[in-house]
């Protein structure tokens, strides 16, 4: 890899199994190995817990918990485990949500496999590898994200990522294994500890904050 001959074990999720299955060949191909596969960020996360991998490769844009969220999961509980993020957009304000979330490396699903490996190398050797976007804006932005996300418990976090991703009460708590009150006095928590008072507003601030795709905001367009 770039002429080391490190083997990184690696936890690879993303919820394409073509594309998963395309990504191990050629990292073994390479020399690394796969420990892991997740469609999602939950799966993610539990096999991180077991394998205590080297690398995290995580999609950006997951069901049931996406990869911003796993990402941070991962920084929070593994944080010797180092994240890069795969992504089909290279807006800035994706970068700064993966390097929020404690992500070392970014890179574009468009971008040559060569690319990948000179990431895992980055990150691996301490370093950064952002592609698309400003490390010093993400860095600064940092900070205030935290904040504002520690008013939050990590229930209401999963409940408002649902909320963002347009799920009723009802579909929350089939999804949680808890009760649609349960589901409606979170909301109600939520709503009150960020004086946001509106599903689109709640859902502006999962964006802005990394717990769901900017796509969740389009379809409420």
């Amino acid at each position: 890899m770039g002429g080391s001959q490190l083997m990184v074990r690696v936890v690879l999720a993303d919820d394409h199994a073509l594309v998963r299955s395309g990504i191990r060949s050629l990292l073994e191909a390479s020399g690394n190995e796969v420990v892991g596969e997740a469609a999602n960020g939950q799966d993610a996360v539990r096999l991180v817990t077991e394998h205590k991998p080297d690398v995290a490769l995580l999609d950006v844009a997951m069901h049931t918990q996406n990869g911003i969220e796993a990402a941070r999961e991962i920084r929070r509980d593994h944080p010797g485990v180092r994240i890069v993020m795969l992504s089909m957009h290279d807006e800035p304000q994706y970068i700064e949500q993966a390097a929020a979330a404690g992500a070392s490396g970014y890179v574009l699903k468009e971008s040559a496999f060569d690319q990948l490996l000179q990431a895992i190398e980055a990150v691996m050797a301490g370093g950064t590898y952002l592609r698309g976007g400003g490390p010093e804006a993400a860095t600064a932005r940092r900070g205030s994200n935290q904040t504002e996300l520690d008013k939050l418990t990590g229930r209401e976090r999963q409940v408002l990522a649902l909320i963002a991703d347009g799920k009723s009460s009802i579909e929350i708590g089939k999804h949680l294994s808890i009760s649609p009150r349960t589901v409606d006095t979170h909301r109600k928590n939520i709503m009150d500890k960020l004086a946001v008072h509106s599903i689109a507003g709640l859902t502006r601030f999962a964006i802005r904050h990394g717990l769901c795709s900017l796509d969740a905001d389009r379809r409420r367009e």
